[in-house]
């Protein structure tokens, strides 16, 4: 076996975050492994999976309705219908997505990530956001980097440790974006739920899967220079544009979208 068919290889020994996602969202593209410790997490776990994933169907929308034609989607997770390719096509047909995932069960459902509009185009890359260049490096052979690009971090960050320095990775693939940009990103908090903070985090250490839940002022950081858009940075379920508001609910994580000046 070569190294690079070993980077293909799905560990069902352990969980994957993308896997408990999918499971969270009512798939079946996960394991045993997956569904046990999906099954560990507090039932507001599925809700707040739900309600992360409907804002990041208002804020694609409203960039697409707003002009963006490029995408960047960072830890894409296993399809989910409507993925971000079918909401921003919908609306705007020509436009590209390049997405990046660094679990190889993605990958197998790339051809699903992959059926564009005749007039736009999607492409995938295995990578993993510990390494932006090699991202940046595949999307701008792909991406017109001349041109706006919408960069999407949607729960991703919350997987990497303080060490792994989350705030420098970000600010390297949001360095490389062109003015008139964005960045699109949604972390995971305990905030709304300090009940639940020690049953999280034991859930995920048992399943020896990394977790850095932050608070308001720890997400923040992530749009240092950059303009937020209404309403700025806020739970899920407060975050929308021209749709009609969402009910109001507790969230487990922190949105925002932001332009590069």
């Amino acid at each position: 076996m070569t190294a690079e068919d070993a980077n293909f290889l799905i560990d069902t020994s352990k969980p994957h975050p993308a896997r408990v996602y999918d499971w969270l969202l009512g798939g079946k593209d996960n394991y045993l492994v997956d569904q046990e410790m999906g099954e560990k997490l507090p039932p507001e776990a599925r809700d707040n999976a739900a309600r992360n994933r409907a804002f990041m169907h208002r804020a694609a929308a409203w960039l697409a309705h707003n002009g963006v034609r490029q995408f960047l989607d960072i830890g894409t997770g296993i399809p989910t219908a409507p993925n971000l390719h079918q909401i921003v096509q919908e609306i705007a047909p020509a436009s590209r997505i390049v997405y990046a995932d660094n679990d190889p069960i993605v990958l197998r459902h790339a051809e699903a990530l992959l059926v564009s509009t005749p007039e736009g185009a999607t492409d995938y890359i295995q990578a993993d956001v510990r390494r932006p260049e090699a991202i940046l490096d595949h999307a701008r052979e792909f991406l017109d980097f001349a041109e706006p690009v919408a960069l999407s971090l949607i729960a991703l960050l919350h997987f990497i440790t303080d060490d792994e320095d989350p705030y420098a990775l970000a600010r390297t693939l949001v360095d490389a974006l062109p003015s008139g940009s964005y960045l699109v990103l949604s972390h995971g908090t305990t905030d709304e739920h300090p009940e639940l903070v020690e049953s999280v985090k034991n859930t995920y250490r048992e399943g020896q899967v990394p977790l850095r839940m932050r608070r308001r002022d720890e997400v923040e950081p992530f749009f240092d220079g950059l303009e937020l858009v209404d309403p700025g940075l806020v739970t899920a379920t407060r975050w929308y544009q021209e749709s009609p508001a969402p009910k109001e609910e507790l969230s487990g994580f922190y949105v925002g979208v932001a332009r590069v000046p």
